[in-house]
């Protein structure tokens, strides 16, 4: 098979015709393998200079017609075939080639290339002898290798790198290495050593690993669209980097976000890395340190906003749907609260859309709440929440939580809300500031006097459960964490921001505060504590069990919209997940070692309620879905070649 990189490369007569008259000269390494090559233009017409296709699936070597027999020869006797070297600074060469993926070119394959894994047999098919080692190493040793070699650095970053390296030159050894060790790799592939990577996305770069969609582009999103090389997308993560995990506007850099999320879509939830699409829309930033570092790879202007920003989207969410049809999954990522809020309205009606910040979050946490009433003894209607911050991650998760008390209570939405309090950087959110209010927030006032300050809140209000969602780190002092220990047995404290320098407080500071009371879990991970000769493992509410589930259900089912009863279907799968054992250690989520297993079992209830809703497309609905599920999921187990 041959893959052009050019689909009108080779037209109906036989010729390179359109391109100016070089070196123009066809190899053949094998069978089935061609190269052509373009030198510089002379100016030249390059009419009667021709190559000959057989039906045989390749061009013979007597086929080959070279009007230029004086070959040029660069230094050391090699030849330049290209015509690079003989070409001035000023004269075009022209870029194309095309193979198929054998020999050396398909050892730079990522999504093919095996390294030392492939066979003796393959090596003498492929065109590979001599290319590689004599050693034959199954992917086993070849992850058990990686694994080591990545222990070696001290440093984060250094093993964030290694993995990206990784993925751009094996895929599948890539997917199989995380999967197999996802509790380690997971906080080096995303949270919380990816907001490092974005903060130094610049410096790191490489080479694109996704859609780069910027104001230039304004018009021609869809052509951009098509630039990118696979056609059957399902997932597509969506950035514009203005507020990046808790570290803020990090503008085109952001890019590592959507990266690392459609990472975890294939490693957690078995989504084919083909058909995973990242993409950053880079409207400029404002962040003053990027826009004067020369190494920052975006637009050099303040961020775009209003109608600008608006129809730059909207050119994007509607090319989107045209080029890939109603089920494309957009999951938008990272967005600043206004925006974020603003385009799961404004397209929650009209796309498959998931804003893994609101909905994702809330739904990861109304589990954890989910298996808290296990451990309290208490149902979550008769429970008070206490939130700091109240942006899209408190907001979103308060509105699920508010969701699932009316539904296991039937009383009204209204009624249910007025558990649930939360506190902005201006005090806790009453009646009487109503007018002041931005839309999103106005449900959550409720009729109390002003209070200032986190701490005075909690001694009014006397909650059940504290979560933050701020984005500031070290607001749980000691003060708040002790007056939620006075008046609940077992205080339930979510620590959430990332990265772990976001966190509101730490995991030993939760359980030394409350004298190892707590149940305690966080954004980002937290290692084992010891406190009067006991250990506690912490929980982490990572989005990451829920969203590479979620989308997996999504898509086995042709879903076309996204319903709240879809996120709850999703924590209580989730839920159900947590097993005696782990709530003995104190855990709200069952361990990350088996979250393929959870994934399937969460995209059969986000499935089955898809198809209890009337919103899916995929017909019939399949008996098992947990067992379609997990038959839908892409393995990274190498593939023998013919």
């Amino acid at each position: 098979m041959i893959s052009l990189s050019r689909a009108n490369f080779l037209g109906t007569k036989p010729g390179v015709s359109g391109i100016s008259n070089g070196s123009t000269r066809l190899q053949r390494r094998g069978p089935e393998v061609i190269r052509v090559a373009v030198g510089p233009s002379k100016g030249r017409s390059a009419e009667g200079n021709g190559t000959i296709l057989t039906e045989e699936g390749g061009i013979s070597a007597s086929s080959v017609i070279d009007l230029n027999d004086k070959s040029t020869v660069s230094g050391g006797g090699v030849e330049d075939v290209y015509g690079e070297d003989s070409a001035t600074e000023d004269q075009l060469v022209t870029p194309w080639a095309l193979s198929v993926a054998s020999g050396y070119s398909l050892l730079r394959d990522p999504r093919h290339n095996k390294g030392l894994a492939f066979t003796e047999k393959e090596r003498d098919a492929h065109y590979l002898q001599g290319l590689l080692p004599p050693a034959v190493v199954p992917q086993h040793l070849q992850v058990k290798k990686m694994i080591h070699n990545i222990r070696q650095y001290q440093v984060p970053l250094q093993k964030y790198m290694a993995m990206m390296d990784l993925q751009e030159r094996n895929e599948r050894l890539f997917y199989r290495l995380l999967i197999d060790n996802v509790e380690e790799l997971l906080p080096v592939v995303y949270t919380p050593t990816v907001g490092e990577a974005c903060q130094k996305y610049g410096s790191i770069f490489k080479q694109p690993q996704g859609l780069f969609i910027s104001l230039k582009e304004k018009g021609k999103v869809l052509e951009v669209l098509k630039n990118w090389p696979e056609r059957h997308i399902q997932v597509i993560v969506v950035t514009d980097g203005e507020r990046i995990l808790g570290l803020g506007d990090l503008g085109c850099q952001g890019m590592g976000i959507p990266v690392g999320k459609l990472a975890l879509y294939t490693a957690l939830g078995g989504i084919r890395p083909s058909a995973c699409l990242p993409v950053t829309i880079d409207v400029g930033t404002n962040n003053e340190a990027l826009l004067k570092d020369e190494f920052y790879i975006g637009l050099r202007q303040k961020r775009a906003t209003g109608q600008e920003y608006a129809e730059l989207m909207h050119e994007f969410m509607t090319a989107v749907k045209q080029i890939y049809g109603e089920k494309i999954l957009v999951q938008f990522e990272d967005f600043a609260n206004h925006n974020a809020f603003d385009l799961l309205s404004k397209y929650g009606s009209t796309h498959l859309v998931f804003n893994d910040d609101i909905q994702g979050t809330a739904s990861v946490v109304l589990s954890g709440l989910l298996s808290a009433q296990k451990l309290v003894g208490k149902p979550l209607a008769d429970q008070t929440y206490l939130f700091l911050g109240a942006g899209e991650a408190g907001t979103g998760i308060a509105e699920l939580i508010a969701l699932e008390i009316s539904k296991q209570t039937n009383t009204p939405l209204e009624e249910a809300r007025k558990k649930i309090w939360l506190v902005d950087s201006k005090g806790l959110i009453v009646n009487s500031r109503k007018e002041s209010l931005q839309h999103f927030k106005k449900p959550w006032a409720h009729e109390h006097e002003p209070v200032t300050g986190l701490l005075n809140a909690v001694k009014a209000l006397k909650p059940n459960v504290l979560i933050g969602s701020s984005g500031v780190g070290k607001t749980f002092t000691k003060d708040v964490v002790e007056a939620m220990a006075t008046f609940n047995e077992r205080p339930i404290i979510l620590s959430l921001s990332n990265p772990t320098s976001q966190s509101e407080c730490t995991a030993e500071e939760a359980y030394t505060w409350s004298k190892g009371r707590a149940i305690f879990a966080s954004g980002s991970p937290f290692d084992p504590v010891e406190y009067e000769g006991r250990t506690f493992t912490s929980g982490q509410a990572n989005n990451a069990y829920i969203f590479p589930g979620f989308g997996l259900g999504l898509i086995i089912s042709g879903a076309i919209r996204v319903h709240d009863d879809m996120l709850l279907a999703a924590s209580e799968a989730l839920a159900a997940q947590v097993a005696e054992e782990h709530f003995a250690k104190g855990l709200l989520y069952p361990p990350f070692s088996n979250i393929r297993k959870i994934s399937a079992e969460i995209a059969a209830k986000v499935a089955a309620k898809a198809y209890e809703l009337g919103l899916a497309t995929r017909l019939p609905q399949p008996e098992n879905l947990v067992k379609y599920a997990e038959s839908c999921m892409y393995s990274p187990a190498y593939r023998s070649y013919r």
